[in-house]
């Protein structure tokens, strides 16, 4: 089976470490608040000017004054912190974030990404991804292996306009685990009930699989 997206984001909880500051995009990566592990302490930021956000509020309980940067309500926990987009962007450019992580449209097998423009279709703008990818040092990708028509977002080279180039090192997507390595994929763990076949079939850009590949443990 391939994994939902709230699934996604609890694997990709498993890579944040305690002490970690980490920004999260919009789409899948918002999710991840829900899934860190309780004894672990970690300092999720918004580019809108969140230090300290939980996990989404329970229906009823939400804050409308209280935003990600997808517009998405949000908990803050017990000293969080609030301030200007210059603030929250300095925090990104000085490099004060520890893990970035960001949904994308493609990736390409040398960390390229592309994950702020269709070309024809309406955009409001590229918000803070150019930021994040070319500031951050440790970035994963939540994505979808495929697009909606069936074709692989793992690709070569990226067609879409890039939002940054080499920068991306891990892949986590609702059929594998994958990581850049001398500007190929490499297999690093497939989702429950997937074969190497679905995931090679999946992938455009050149996959390495070495070894027993063994499933995600959520």
């Amino acid at each position: 089976m391939s994994l939902s997206k709230e699934q996604i984001a609890q694997r990709i909880a498993k890579e944040v470490k305690n002490g970690y500051y980490v920004n999260l995009g919009i789409g899948i990566p918002t999710l991840v608040a829900n899934f860190v592990r309780n004894d672990i302490e970690v300092e999720f930021q918004s580019e809108n000017g969140v230090l300290g956000m939980g996990p989404f509020p329970y229906e009823g309980e939400e804050d409308p004054d209280l935003i990600n940067a997808g517009k998405q309500t949000i908990t803050a926990l017990p000293g969080a912190s609030f301030f200007d987009s210059a603030t929250s962007f300095s925090m990104i450019r000085g490099q004060h974030v520890d893990l970035t992580i960001l949904g994308a449209m493609e990736v390409a097998q040398n960390g390229d990404i592309a994950n702020w423009k269709i070309p024809g279709k309406m955009v409001k703008g590229m918000g803070g991804a150019m930021d994040l990818v070319a500031s951050a040092e440790n970035i994963i990708v939540a994505m979808m292996h495929t697009n909606r028509a069936g074709e692989s977002k793992l690709l070569k080279k990226c067609g879409l306009p890039l939002t940054g180039v080499n920068c991306v090192k891990k892949i986590v997507t609702n059929l594998a685990v994958l990581e850049i390595v001398d500007g190929k994929f490499k297999l690093l763990e497939k989702a429950p009930g997937v074969s190497i076949e679905d995931i090679k079939a999946a992938t455009e850009g050149d996959l390495i699989v070495e070894g027993d590949i063994p499933e995600m443990n959520l």
